[in-house]
């Protein structure tokens, strides 16, 4: 059996946030992942000048002491390593889009999702309009820009139309409040997504696994909301800035995501809706989905991340644990569906799907 030549694209050529946020993350998959008998780990790392290296590792002196070099430097590279496969570890929309696509010319596999799809989800509004063509609930909304009147009633939720990890977004039940909300969501977008506030309810998040062609449903992942004291989950309830400038998981709430009980009601309902979401997008290897489920328990779909960085703290990671799958073999099957010529994507699965599947088998 030979070793694979994994490389792990990091970085951002947008930001140090977005580099911060891929090291995060990626460090964090590379130490959990790590198996000398079965892959042989690069890294690739793009900062925010564009400029790339291949350090040894995402140490920051690592990063520090590796050769910069241009894009026509970073191809040599790659085509000397004769790299297998690519996992995606890139947050900003460039790294979703334009880094896979130039994979993409370059006949190397990655895992998950399509350029083409990561960037049609990068607008928030368009991803909406895909599914609810299939039928899936999503709020009432609209896409305001600056002086721009609205014509929602409140409450509602503004979103920057591009970003992530809850970034700009903010609740709005007085109109006083409006201008104020606007602004914020505008610093991370030229544009805005306004949604009617769907009322609580819960909120959970649905992951599914593309395996052997089959769409496998994970326990749904609820997280701590309340209608008084947290009606909305915010950028402060994900991540936070430590002294030092780097990023780190938040620990505001003491109250962790649980795992839903797949005997819940909410549980097939959110299914269902999901493998809408799923099919109707082209997803790939793997989804997951955002869902607001109102107070008459019906679900309504809000965003899509499909996303995953293979990093322990990863919500499908979690996911597929509380399914009893473990992050290695999670991450193998991964590796070996970008590998198969993409023998589990949508347009060639079955219509067997399987939600009920709690392990998964990979044959080497």
């Amino acid at each position: 059996m030979s070793v694979l030549r994994v490389l792990h694209l990091v970085g951002s050529a947008v930001s140090d946030f977005y580099c911060n946020l891929s090291r995060l993350f990626a460090e964090n998959c590379l130490r959990n992942t790590a198996n000398s008998a079965l892959y042989e780990f690069h890294i690739a790392y793009i900062s925010p000048d564009g400029q790339w290296r291949f350090p040894t590792s995402l140490d920051p002196s690592a990063i520090a002491a590796a050769n910069p070099m241009s894009l026509a430097g970073a191809v040599q590279v790659l085509t000397q390593l004769k790299i297998d496969v690519m996992v995606p570890q890139m947050f900003c929309i460039p790294g979703m889009t334009q880094y896979r696509s130039l994979f993409d010319m370059l006949s190397i596999p990655y895992v998950g999702n399509s350029a083409e799809l990561m960037a049609l989800v990068a607008d928030k509004a368009k991803t909406k309009a895909v599914v609810a063509a299939a039928g899936v609930r999503v709020p009432r909304g609209e896409v305001v820009r600056a002086g721009d009147r609205l014509s929602i009633d409140l409450p509602i939720v503004l979103k920057p139309l591009y970003g992530d990890n809850s970034l700009g977004v903010t609740l709005v039940k007085n109109a006083a409040d409006y201008d104020v909300a606007l602004q914020t969501a505008l610093t991370h977008s030229d544009e805005v997504l306004v949604e009617k506030f769907i009322e609580l309810g819960r909120e959970v998040r649905c992951g599914i696994i593309v395996q052997a062609g089959d769409l496998v449903c994970l326990p749904l992942q609820e997280y701590p909301v309340d209608p008084d004291t947290q009606p909305i989950r915010s950028y402060a309830d994900k991540l936070q800035q430590n002294d030092d400038g780097s990023l780190g998981c938040s620990t505001k709430n003491t109250t962790k995501p649980w795992a839903v009980d797949k005997s819940d009601p909410i549980t097939e309902r959110v299914w269902a809706q999901a493998r809408k979401c799923h099919i109707a997008l082209g997803c790939r290897d793997y989804s997951l989905f955002d869902f607001r489920i109102d107070p008459d328990g019906q679900p309504w779909f809000l965003e899509a991340g499909l996303f995953c960085s293979f990093a322990e703290i990863s919500v499908l990671s979690a996911m597929a644990k509380a399914s009893g799958i473990s992050l290695d073999t999670f991450f193998e099957t991964m590796l070996q569906n970008a590998l198969q010529g993409r023998s589990g994507t949508t347009n060639g699965a079955t219509s067997n799907i399987n939600s009920g599947s709690t392990a998964m088998m990979v044959e080497r």
